[in-house]
C-alpha cells in the first residue's frame, strides 16, 4: 500500500503528516513556521521534516508524492505561488519546482481552503459524497468546491473565493477592495470589528468589560457571551448567521449540491450563528425550502410552516466540518493519490 505526505503551510505553523491510501494517519509533525526567518529557512525546515517522515514509512510502502496546502493564490499550471498575505516574500515563487528538485518526488500545490474541502470530502463530513462545497471561517473566509471527487478550480484556479461574494454592496470595506463581502461579516476579523463598533457606540457594556479585563478578547470570548445570553454578542453572531444564510442560499440556487460544509475556527460558534443562518436560507431559497432535512425544517420556520418537500427524498445538507484543523492536512495528502489515479487512467480531468 502506498502513502503520501501532506503539508499544511500556514503563517504560524508548519504541519506535516504521513497518510496511507486508506486515510490512516501514520504520523503527524507540527513545527512553528517562523516566516520571519525567511522563505529559504522555511523551505529547508519543510524539506528536512518531509525527508525524515517519508524515509520512516518507505520500508515496504511506496511514496506517492507530496501535497501542500498554501494560503494564497496559486498558478496551477506552473506550480507558482503568486501571492500569499500570510507568507511575506513568497510572491511569484516556484514552490512546486523547487521542492520537486530537492525532494526528487512529485509535488502537488493547492490552495489551503481547497485542500480542506478535499479532506472533508475524502474522510470528513462529506465522505462518500460526489459533490460538495466547503466554507472556511477563520481570520478571513475561504471556500472550496468539490465535484465528482475533484476540486473545481475554474479557468485560472481561483474558483471557490466564497469570502468575496457580495452580501451588501453598501457594507464595510473589504481587504479585497470591494464592499460588503461575506468576509466582512462572517470572519473572526469581522466579529471583532463589529464588537469594537458596538463598544464605541456604547451598545455593549459586557463586551466593553471583557475587552479591558480579559486577556483573550477574541471571537471565542464573544461567542461565550452570546451563549450566556448577552444581547450584543448575540446580535453579532446573528449577523454572522445572516451573512452565511445569504451566501448559502445563493450557492444552493446556483449549484444544487448535496452538501455544504462549514469549517474553520469560527465554525466553533455554530450554536450562536446557525439558527439565524438556517432561517435566512429558508427565507431566501425555495430550493432549500423544498429539500431541507426534516430535523432542520421545524426549528427554522416552525412546524406549521407551509413547505412542500420534494417527493424524491433527496436532501440539501448544511453541516459542520468533522476534521477540524486536520482537514487541510488530509486533503493535501490526498492530492498525490489523485495524481496517481489520473496518471494510471491516462487522462486529466476537466477540473
Amino acid at each position: 500500500m502506498g502513502f503520501a505526505i501532506g503539508v499544511d503551510l500556514g503563517g504560524t505553523n508548519l504541519r506535516i503528516a504521513a497518510v496511507d491510501e486508506n486515510g490512516t494517519l501514520l504520523e503527524k509533525v507540527t513545527t512553528g513556521t517562523q516566516v520571519k526567518r525567511g522563505r529559504d529557512a522555511v523551505i529547508d525546515e519543510m524539506i528536512k521534516a518531509i525527508t525524515v517522515l517519508s524515509a520512516k514509512y518507505q520500508n515496504g510502502s511506496k511514496l506517492l508524492g507530496v501535497g501542500i496546502g498554501v494560503p494564497g493564490i496559486i498558478d496551477k499550471r506552473t506550480g507558482m505561488l503568486r501571492e500569499s498575505p500570510n507568507l511575506p516574500g513568497w510572491d511569484d515563487y516556484p514552490v512546486r519546482d523547487v521542492l520537486e528538485k530537492r525532494l526528487s518526488s512529485a509535488v502537488y500545490l493547492e490552495n489551503d481552503a481547497n485542500a480542506a474541502a478535499l479532506g472533508e470530502n475524502w474522510l470528513g463530513a462529506a465522505k462518500d459524497m460526489d459533490d460538495m462545497c466547503m466554507i472556511t471561517l477563520g481570520t478571513g473566509v475561504g471556500g472550496g468546491i468539490v465535484l465528482r471527487g475533484r476540486i473545481w478550480h475554474g479557468m485560472t484556479g481561483m474558483a471557490g473565493e466564497l469570502g468575496h461574494i457580495t452580501i451588501d454592496p453598501n457594507g464595510p470595506k473589504c481587504g479585497c477592495g470591494n464592499r460588503g463581502c461575506v468576509e466582512t461579516y462572517a470572519s473572526a476579523t469581522a466579529v471583532m470589528r463589529m464588537a469594537r463598533e458596538m463598544i464605541a457606540a456604547g451598545e455593549a457594556p459586557e463586551l466593553a468589560r471583557i475587552s479591558t479585563s480579559d486577556e483573550e478578547f477574541n471571537a471565542r470570548a464573544i461567542f461565550n457571551l452570546a451563549i450566556q445570553g448577552d444581547p450584543a454578542a448575540k446580535a453579532i453572531y446573528n449577523k454572522v448567521g445572516w451573512a452565511l444564510g445569504i451566501l448559502l442560499a445563493d450557492l444552493v440556487n446556483a449549484f444544487n449540491l448535496h452538501m455544504h460544509v462549514i469549517g474553520g475556527g469560527v465554525s466553533g460558534a455554530w450554536e450562536a450563528f446557525a439558527p439565524a443562518m438556517f432561517h435566512e436560507v429558508f427565507t431566501r431559497c425555495m430550493v432549500y425550502a423544498a429539500t431541507a432535512p426534516d430535523e432542520i425544517r421545524g426549528p427554522a420556520l416552525g412546524a406549521s410552516a407551509d413547505l412542500r418537500p420534494l417527493p424524491s427524498g433527496k436532501k440539501t445538507i448544511i453541516t459542520r466540518a468533522l476534521l477540524g484543523s486536520d482537514a487541510g492536512l488530509f486533503g493535501a495528502a490526498r492530492l498525490p493519490m489523485i495524481g496517481v489515479e489520473i496518471n494510471e487512467k491516462g487522462h486529466v480531468p476537466v477540473f
